[in-house]
């Protein structure tokens, strides 16, 4: 009998990343966005004709946002970035692929779109745009045959996005964006009348999801009234809200309608975990759909009534399934190369009491027996009005491998949890939330996983920008920290932001002026004569959300105190490590610095 040696941890590595996928009108195509080359292109899968293989479609090596496929199957619908730059712009594919060709001649590399609707008869398309009014966006309406580009909706005091249309394309849904937990769905006539969805647009809560019935009815999603968002209907002829669907304590996060059944699918988040549900609007009854994976990242419904998923666990990277009403098939087989699941590792979910008798929960990821180092990686996850959830990261994974434990906190701030627990970052981001993730030290430190000598933080975007505050005003609980694109000073991240996050970053984080002495307080920089502990800082030069000034601000301080800081820029990245040879870099050398500091 042959006996193979254990799995490299390079293997770790093989896997690939799909983002985001589109299937043809008559399910004969399907069309993702993937790493499978190594960075992000499109391929493509003919599902019907017997076994289907993927092939390329593109070759521009860049991540798009959507993936639209013309209903007569004449082209594709896309919208690619620059290496990380989040500047989305408008582009058509061949049916077959091939070069990307802008739909908009001579449109400035600033300009960021956003993909909304395709009419049925696929000349149409509606989509929301910063051109002219970055600050606040404009929505719009491409012919694609007439090249006529029509302004519907002017964005006005704060961030406007279009979000439906309905099916005579005389009535469209747009929502005010005020903060992440306070943005408001309103319906437009064709005479320009504004109607809010929810009965109190002053009040705060969140409406959107927006799906058109027909030309007179919509149901949508909010939070109005309520600690957990709910399925909502509206009827513009006669101006009536009504509650439709709530699940206990499960938050609604996106809804799909399937008009020839009548059914609406219910996608909902508790925790650390998503749930499908089948919802007959003419019955109300409410059927669980059982998911193949932990995580539904997008849901497309067909005319035919198939539902097609993208989805990933803890132990699953990514792939996109496909059920008939009676079972899922895999259609892309994503699987790590040489490994099974059983060599994976997947979460317990875990719970303490914070500071003030809070319940926090966690995923707590145990190294195996065999490779256990006795040290553990305490993770504080991004947003922060967010979550971690059991989704696949192969960063955890071979970390993992290498005989690290992963502690996980969903602090307060985090998503999933209901309206309240979401709101409590919102103007504290250096005070609550870090004395949760204390808390979750001390926790680690009772049930003996881990001690002050064999804890690292490590932590991305706002996890990163934990990580810095935590070295600063907490070095005695860890030996050392790695921070990706985490921001460093309040002060320069509030003027750095995106142009239409902008509007938003007063109720999300506060005033500079107002509350200068608590972004004193809050900002990790503040702390620099505190930060001895060796530190991994990691960037990417193409930023727009944390920039790059933010990471190279904190790494000079720290070099001119003469402490220990190595850091890593990457220059064809952006908010996020996305191409393969970047990850096995980046990782690597979180490894190598995690044992150097052992």
């Amino acid at each position: 009998m042959i006996q193979f040696p254990k799995p490299d941890v390079e293997q770790f590595f093989q896997t690939y990343i799909i983002r985001s996928f589109g299937v043809s009108s008559d399910e004969s195509r399907l069309v993702f966005s993937t790493t499978l080359s190594g960075k992000f292109n499109l391929w493509a899968m003919d599902l019907k004709g017997g076994t289907s293989y993927p092939f390329p479609i593109t070759y521009n090596d860049q991540m798009c946002s959507f993936i639209k496929l013309d209903p007569q199957g004449r082209h594709i619908l896309t919208a690619f970035d620059r290496d990380g730059n989040e500047n989305y712009q408008l582009n058509a594919l061949r049916w077959n692929g091939g070069e990307p060709m802008p739909l908009f001649e001579g449109a400035s590399p600033d300009d960021k779109h956003e993909f909304v609707h395709l009419s049925e008869d696929g000349k149409r398309i509606y989509y929301t745009t910063s051109k002219d009014n970055p600050n606040f966006l404009n929505s719009r309406v491409y012919h694609l045959e007439s090249k006529e580009d029509r302004l519907l909706v002017e964005g006005k005091d704060t961030t406007t996005e279009m979000s439906a249309v309905s099916p005579d394309e005389k009535t469209i849904a747009i929502t005010k964006m005020y903060a992440n937990t306070y943005y408001v769905s309103y319906i437009i006539r064709e005479g320009g009348e504004e109607v809010c969805l929810t009965p109190s647009p002053e009040q705060v809560h969140t409406s959107g999801n927006v799906q058109f019935l027909d030309n007179e009815n919509v149901i949508f999603t909010t939070d109005f009234d309520s600690e957990f968002t709910y399925m909502a209907h509206y009827n513009i002829k006669d101006g009536t809200f009504k509650r439709l669907c709530e699940i206990d304590r499960e938050t609604v996060s996106s809804l799909r309608l399937h008009k020839e059944s009548g059914t609406v699918y219910i996608v909902t988040e508790k925790g650390v975990e998503d749930h499908l549900y089948a919802y007959a609007l003419g019955s109300g009854e409410l059927t669980s759909i059982p998911l193949p994976s932990d995580i539904l990242d997008q849901l497309v419904v067909t005319r035919s009534g198939n539902l097609y998923i993208l989805g990933r666990g803890a132990v699953k990277p990514s792939n996109i399934y496909r059920y008939d009403g009676s079972s899922w098939t895999m259609l892309t087989q994503n699987v790590m190369t040489g490994l099974t699941e059983d060599d994976l590792v997947a979460p317990d979910v875990v719970t303490y009491d914070s500071f003030d008798g809070m319940e926090i929960e966690a995923l707590l990821f145990r190294a195996k027996e065999h490779t256990a180092n006795g040290y553990t990686v305490f993770w504080p996850h991004g947003g922060p009005q967010a979550a971690e959830r059991k989704q696949f990261r192969a960063m955890f994974q071979y970390i993992i491998a290498q005989g690290y434990n992963i502690f996980c906190p969903n602090f307060r701030g985090s998503t999933g949890y209901g309206s309240s627990f979401v709101k409590l970052v919102e103007q504290d981001w250096g005070e609550g939330p870090r004395k949760d993730c204390l808390a979750g030290m001390e926790w680690l430190f009772e049930q003996g996983i881990s001690s002050r000598d064999r804890l690292f933080v490590l932590g991305g975007s706002y996890g990163g920008y934990m990580t810095l505050l935590l070295a600063g005003r907490n070095p005695e609980y860890f030996k050392a920290a790695i921070d990706i694109f985490g921001v460093s000073n309040l002060f320069t991240f509030y003027n750095s932001v995106p142009d239409h996050w902008k509007p938003i970053m007063e109720q999300w984080l506060g005033d500079p002026e107002r509350d200068r002495e608590r972004f004193i307080k809050d900002t990790p920089i503040t702390y620099l004569d505190n930060m001895v502990n060796p530190m991994l800082i990691i960037q990417g030069a193409n930023d727009p959300r944390v920039v790059k000034a933010e990471s190279d601000q904190i790494v000079e301080a720290l070099q001119a105190q003469g402490r220990d800081v190595e850091y890593i820029v990457f220059d064809d990245e952006g908010h996020g490590i996305t191409k393969k040879a970047n990850e096995k870099v980046a990782y690597a050398r979180m490894v190598e610095f995690l044992n150097r500091c052992q």
